[in-house]
C-alpha cells in the first residue's frame, strides 16, 4: 500500500518527504520500529527520485544539424562545452 501511494507522488513530493524523514532520522527522537518503518519509506521514496530523474534526462536532447543541413536528436550528455 505503501508504495501506491508513493508511486503517485509527484517528484517534487516524494522529495520533501523524504527529506523530512531523514530530518527526522537524524533528529533520533524517533522509536526504533518507527525509524525502520521510515527507513523503508524512505528508500522507496529514493528509488522513485532517482527513476523521475533518469526518465528526464532521456527525454533532454540536443538538437544538432548536419553538414547537409539535416536535423537530428543526441543526448545532451554529448554537447561540447563552449
Amino acid at each position: 500500500m505503501i508504495n501506491d501511494e508513493i508511486e503517485s507522488l509527484s517528484f517534487e513530493d516524494a522529495l520533501i518527504q523524504l527529506e523530512n524523514i531523514v530530518r527526522e532520522l537524524e533528529s533520533g527522537r524517533i522509536k526504533l520500529d518507527d525509524a525502520v518503518k521510515a527507513y523503508e519509506k524512505a528508500v522507496a521514496l529514493k528509488q522513485l527520485c532517482e527513476n523521475r530523474l533518469k526518465s528526464a534526462q532521456l527525454k533532454i536532447e540536443k538538437i544538432e544539424v548536419s553538414p547537409n543541413g539535416d536535423l537530428k536528436t543526441a543526448p545532451l550528455d554529448n554537447v561540447e562545452e563552449a
